[in-house]
């Protein structure tokens, strides 16, 4: 019978790598086979770090299959369980199966260039559209395929419910619970004038709902950032903002309530 294996990521602080050794000694005293490289036969990943370091994760292993569980040795920490001094329990509880999977829905973007090349990006937290640096941008937006406004700012965040308490939140977005399918869509400085009429709030999209964006100039430079990784484009014809097929898998320990952490985190 093959040893199991179990893959974890750390941020590289001092507080992260100690723990990551404390962990790794943990596993191996359990018979677990402790890897910092994702391969087909790990079973669970663990990251050691802040939200920062469990987006860089998700990314580097692309939207993993296997349950991931987070440590947290950041700041904010809202995907993150487990403190350094709980290792033992948290061994414990993974073990006898006291948790749940909390399934995160996924956003992806498909931005379609003049020679009607297509590009994908997909992100746990957002997808965000933006102009040149210091410039604002102008883009027709349409909703399920209705033109809806011409948006004039500094771009827009589109934000799954897991997503909604970074990015999103920090320009004025709504909380949603990670339990509603749903994209949020939030301007970032709009302009609301007489010459520009913009949304100045978040708009909820259900899940079969796509977002539809086309720049208003032929000549542009358009910036693509999912979880923060930036692409930047020239020439776009469309983009298609959706919800996408790809989810991950967060593990939760037993007692684990949204609220109760949004209580703690920002109240």
């Amino acid at each position: 019978m093959s040893t199991k294996q179990i893959t974890v990521f750390h941020n590289g602080d001092e507080l992260s790598a100690r723990t990551f050794r404390a962990l790794s000694v943990k596993l191996n005293n359990r018979g677990y086979r402790v890897s910092q490289t994702y391969t087909e036969d790990t079973e669970l990943i663990v990251c050691i770090g802040g939200d920062g370091a469990f987006l860089k994760a998700i990314h580097a292993c692309d939207f993993p299959g296997c349950p991931i569980a987070g440590i947290n040795t950041g700041h904010l920490g809202f995907f993150q369980d487990v403190l350094p001094d709980g290792l033992e329990q948290f061994l414990d509880q993974y073990e006898s199966g006291e948790y749940n999977l909390q399934k995160l829905s996924t956003v992806a973007a498909l931005v379609t260039d003049e020679d009607g090349r297509e590009h994908r990006h997909i992100g746990l937290n957002e997808i965000t559209i933006k102009g040149r640096h210091s410039y604002s941008v102008h883009l027709f937006i349409s909703i399920g395929g209705k033109p809806i406004e011409k948006f004039s700012g500094d771009g827009l965040i589109v934000a799954t419910s897991a997503g909604s308490t970074a990015y999103n939140y920090s320009v004025g977005g709504s909380i949603a619970d990670p339990r509603l399918d749903l994209l949020q869509v939030t301007p970032i400085a709009p302009m609301n004038t007489t010459a520009y009429r913009s949304f100045t709030s978040s708009i909820l999209l259900p899940a079969d709902l796509s977002l539809g964006v086309v720049p208003e100039h032929e000549e542009n430079q358009i910036f693509i950032m999912n979880d923060g990784i930036e692409t930047a484009y020239t020439n776009v014809r469309s983009i298609e903002v959706r919800v996408s097929d790809t989810s991950v898998h967060l593990l939760r320990l037993k007692g684990y309530d949204f609220w109760n952490k949004v209580k703690d985190k920002f109240l």
